[in-house]
Parts: structure tokens; sequence; C-alpha cells
């Protein structure tokens, strides 16, 4: 039975105030990664050590009462790690044969800690897990457990050792959040609820059929034909040599979003609205959604790196140029 609007706000509501009971602070983060969630994407958590990435991403589990598995990406990590690969077995009379043996990504939500210390024959192991649903081993595919979720973490600073994630990796990733460090208050309150006799953990307030369930209201959501094409022409903005490029692009722009970045701007501005009480995406939704959704899908060029620029400002300045389409004008 399909959810209502009503009802879809409830349940976020819950999964909400039990992730408080045990991530302090970061409510954009956590409304960014339930978003994601909501809309069935995978999502690359940016920030230095010890800001809650892995505590985060292990309390949603639980909250969402899905299956967890965690793998940590080393410089000798291989991708039959992560997949898994075809062993040797004896059955009881002696006959040898061989069986595939399932890897850590045969979970519902794999935190990939540290995604960027493995080199990139191993980071393609995920592709496509994130993109297909599935993985292929010595020809033959396997399908993974639906609702299936990467949230992947990396730390900004510590290049020794790193592999730059390639564009084709990043692009999966439906948002890109940056992970920031908490203020004093939230410290405060870090150290109150850790330190003590009794450390709070989440309950499981939902499960893989209610998630299932939201993500299919998440694309029953309106969206009018005015905010299909302000996603499009935002979208065409971040491209230079496009025919209507943005002043930021022009500049700093080498390579522009993907249609897959208008996709992940339109499902995630649905998603918004649901979270908002609203059955409609509205232009709003668009740009409160358009820096995570962005912000990794756009390749810099030289000028931008030498002076400073970083892929935040520019989808800013893309966002702020770019006007609201009118709805009698949105199929000129």
């Amino acid at each position: 039975m399909p959810l209502d609007v009503q009802e879809f706000q409830s349940v976020y509501q819950r999964i909400r105030q039990e992730l408080g009971r045990v991530v302090v602070g970061h409510d954009e983060v956590v409304e960014g990664v339930l978003l994601a969630v909501f809309c069935g994407g995978h999502v690359l958590l940016e920030g230095v050590p010890g800001v809650g990435k892995t505590l985060l991403v292990k309390a949603l589990a639980r909250v969402l009462a899905l299956k967890f598995s965690r793998i940590q990406f080393t410089p000798d990590l291989m991708p039959a790690d992560v997949v898994g690969t075809n062993v040797l077995v004896q059955d009881p009379d002696g006959r040898r044969s061989l069986a595939f043996q399932p890897g850590p990504i045969f979970s519902q939500i794999v935190l990939a800690d540290e995604i960027n210390r493995a080199t990139p024959k191993t980071q393609s192991a995920l592709l496509e897990a994130m993109q297909e649903y599935a993985v292929t081993v010595a020809g033959v595919s396997y399908p993974l457990e639906r609702p299936f979720f990467v949230l992947a973490t990396q730390n900004p600073i510590e290049m020794e050792g790193t592999y730059p994630l390639p564009e084709a990796q990043l692009d999966r990733f439906l948002f890109k959040l940056r992970v920031p460090f908490p203020d004093t208050e939230s410290v405060v309150e870090i150290l109150e609820r850790t330190t003590g006799s009794r450390v709070p953990e989440a309950q499981p307030v939902a499960d893989a059929q209610t998630v299932l369930r939201m993500q299919a209201l998440v694309r029953e959501v309106l969206a009018a034909p005015h905010v299909q094409t302000y996603v499009a022409r935002l979208v065409e903005a971040t491209h230079p040599q496009g025919p209507r490029p943005a002043r930021a692009a022009r500049r700093w722009v080498r390579y522009g979003a993907s249609p897959r970045g208008a996709q992940a701007l339109l499902l995630a501005a649905k998603a918004r609205a649901l979270v908002h009480g609203r059955a409609h995406a509205s232009v709003e939704d668009v740009r409160a959604v358009a820096l995570p959704a962005l912000r990794h899908r756009l390749l810099l060029n030289f000028e931008a790196d030498a002076e400073g620029v970083e892929a935040d400002q520019v989808v800013r300045d893309v966002v702020e140029e770019v006007p609201e389409v009118a709805a009698a004008s949105a199929g000129t």
C-alpha cells in the first residue's frame, strides 16, 4: 500500500528524531543523506576524521533496519574483496566445484570508508553495483537486495596515499555532502553523550519495505514543465561550450554536469517537497539541492585551480545567474 504525503512526513520525522539521539548537529548533512535515501541514490561524505561520518551511516542502517556492511578501503584492497569471488568447494561425496562467495557489497547500506585510499581498479568495482544494482563475476550477474545504498567517506586533507575519484565514479553519487567540524555547543553535547556511563543508541523506526514505499512516492511527486525546464537550463548553464553558459562556467569550468546531474536535481527536489509536506516540486526545491547535487559533477579548469576557486562557488554563481522559467514560457 503506497504512502501519502502526511505518512511520508510522519516517518521522516521519526527517522530524524531517532538519528538525533546519536548524531549531534549536522542537520543539513542528515537531511541530505535522507533525501538521497528517499531518492534511492548514493552519497559521498567528505570531512576530516572524527566528525561523525561513520557514526551517521551506522546509525542510519540501524534506524532503517537495513543490512549493513563496512568496507575499509586501502591501497591493497582488490576488487574481489569488494564484490566477491568464485571459490573451490568440495561436497560430501568428494566432488569439487566452483561456488560464488559474496563480498561485503552484498548488503543494503554499504559504508565505503575512505574510498579514495583504494586504487582506481578497486574503486571501479563499485560502478556496476551503484548503477545497475548488480555485480558480475566470471560472466554471471548477481542482483543486489533492494534498497541498496553506497555511502562513501573521504578525508579532504590527506593527499598522500590517496587516489582521486574519477569523474565516472563521482557522477554515480547523487549527493556530495561536506561534513563540517561541529561548533562549540555541539562538541559539548557530544562530550555529554559519549563520556558518561550510558551511550545513547538509535532504535529501528522503519524497514526496507517502508523505504521502498517512500522511494515510490518520491517518483509520484509532480514537477511542472517550468520546473523541469529550469532544471535543464541550470545544468546546461554549467557547460562553458553550451548555448547558454553562465559567466562562472565560462571562466572556471572545463566540463559541466552530466544528465545524471539533472536527474539528481529533480529527484532530490521531489523528495524535499515531500519532506516539507507538498506533493509538487518547486524551483525553490531545486535551488535548495543544487549544491550537493552538482558540486562533484563540475570539472574545473586550470585557472580555477590556480586562483583557488572551488566548485561550491561556481554552483552558487550559476544558481544565482540562471533565472526562474515562467510557467507560460517553459516550452520555449
